[in-house]
């Protein structure tokens, strides 16, 4: 029976939910959502300068400046993930969903003088984290994630009895070595739930005549969970009965399958702050800018890890520590700067705008060691790049019936230098809204999006998927004017 240090165990499973902290992290705090409003979404998100309801709050809050009545907008919102990923000619589909209210605010302008001051309050939905991917498929080359485990010495793959320790001739311990050396299957399923919404608090006022200035302060809270299940199985017998992966442990005799869990949890709230103003041009055209300060993220995160082995006979050893060992560190995520325009011709509205974010100004802050928070922010500076989004759209008003159409495209390159234009995010977005009366509105819209993505399940492009991605995004909104 194999011995377990508790000491060295409990270190290396801190070790490994550090390693757990990555770019990816940043990233994913970093990216902009699809907001949570239906008429946004089918113009393309291209809002920056029309900005005359409630999802101003999040693309210009100088916008708001132009409602003249009381308004509540709410909505619900539903999103698909499909993902095609290839291992190692293999493809396998997955798909995950998710529906969830998308916003929920009031605006109220009130009486002045001269030219007008409007608050707002509310909840938008910014962000959805719910992501897929599953993989199975040969690896014939000489590397597992059970060797690059035993590299690193880590503990998991000894508890298991898939390495063992070396030693020199004065019994002094030198590392572990593992017999393995490839030629496995690899399958499994990584799952990613959550999202982040925001309580946003907003004003707007005419500084000179058609010419709005505002501000929304965003309070943050929301959730992200990522669950991995990965299997190494010797489908070829490469390990049989007359080969012990620990010479001391005859357990070890003909190895089956080696398998890992790991789950993050992260508990998250932040703040931003957002300024923008927009220039009314006769009711005819528009032109509209904003800043997105920083947003200072606190995330609480939570690291569980389970393994096993199996070998003939239903031998095998388990590793369940049950940790629930929590950190607490903060990242902040880039400015953004977005400037637009917009022209009403004809009951035609077309609307086009571009924002600029500098991915290499993401950073960890504080709550993890100097020296891993220096090497991962120097990693970011090293491997991100500026890119530049474009979003256009337009809007309808049909002569009769009271129906709006609508319509747009959305360009996000990816944040990765040298990345290839597959990679790039794509949306085609359209919708309709239906003016049920003077008061009531009644909106749908939909964002198809597809682009590339990889991922390494250790080392570098040893064991990689290369994803096909869809989605399908839907909002139901419904506006009272009262």
């Amino acid at each position: 029976m194999k011995i377990k240090f508790t000491l060295i165990f409990v270190m290396i499973l801190f070790l490994i939910s550090l390693q757990a902290q990555n770019f990816n992290d940043a990233l994913r705090l970093s990216t902009p959502g699809l907001g949570s409003s239906a008429r946004t979404l089918g113009m393309g998100n291209a809002f920056t300068a029309v900005g005359d309801d409630f999802s101003a709050t999040i693309f210009n809050p100088a916008g708001l400046g132009l409602i003249k009545t009381l308004e509540f907008s709410g909505g619900i919102g539903h999103v698909s993930f499909n993902n095609d990923a290839s291992f190692f000619n293999t493809n396998t589909k997955t798909d995950i969903s998710n529906t969830s209210l998308r916003q929920a605010g009031f605006v109220f302008p009130f009486p002045t003088v001269r030219g007008s001051m409007v608050f707002a309050i509310g909840y938008n939905k910014l962000k959805d984290f719910n992501r897929s991917v599953k993989f199975d498929g040969f690896n014939n080359g000489n590397n597992s994630y059970i060797q690059d485990l035993t590299s690193v010495n880590d503990d998991i793959a000894y508890n298991l009895g898939l390495s063992y320790p070396l030693y020199d001739n004065s019994a002094n311990y030198l590392k572990d070595t593992t017999r393995i050396n490839g030629m496995l299957n690899q399958s499994g399923t990584i799952l990613e739930e959550g999202g982040i919404g925001a309580w946003a608090l907003s004003g707007a006022v005419e500084a000179a005549p058609d010419f709005y200035v505002g501000a929304t302060l965003n309070l943050f809270s929301g959730s992200y969970k990522r669950d991995r299940e990965y299997y190494e199985d010797d489908t070829q017998n490469k390990y049989g009965a007359n080969f012990l992966l620990d010479p001391n442990e005859p357990i070890t005799a003909d190895f089956n399958t080696f398998y890992l869990n790991d789950i993050i949890e992260w508990d998250i709230s932040g703040w931003d702050f957002k300024v923008g103003f927009l220039y009314n041009i006769k009711d005819i055209a528009r032109v509209g800018a904003s800043v997105k300060f920083p947003t200072m993220f606190t995330l609480k995160e939570q690291y569980y890890v389970r393994g096993a082995s199996y070998f003939a006979n239903d031998g095998g050893y388990d590793v369940d520590p049950a940790v629930n060992d929590e950190y607490e560190y903060d990242i902040n995520t880039p400015y953004e700067f977005t400037g637009g325009g917009s022209i009403n011709i004809y009951s035609l509205i077309v609307s086009a705008e571009a924002q600029v974010i500098d991915y290499t100004e993401m950073e960890f802050t504080d709550g993890l060691p100097k020296s891993y928070t220096s090497d991962k922010n120097k990693e970011i500076k090293d491997i991100f790049r500026t890119v530049l989004n474009l979003r256009a759209g337009l809007e309808y008003n049909v002569p009769v019936g009271n129906i709006r159409l609508r319509g747009g495209f959305i360009y996000h390159p990816s944040p990765f230098d040298r990345d290839p234009t597959d990679f790039d995010k794509k949306y085609l977005t359209g919708g309709i809204g239906f003016i049920a009366s003077s008061r009531v509105a009644v909106d749908v819209g939909y964002a198809y999006g597809w682009w590339k993505n990889i991922g390494d399940n250790y080392s570098f492009n040893v064991s990689r998927t290369y994803q096909d991605i869809n989605q399908h995004n839907f909002i139901l909104s419904i506006g009272y004017r009262f």
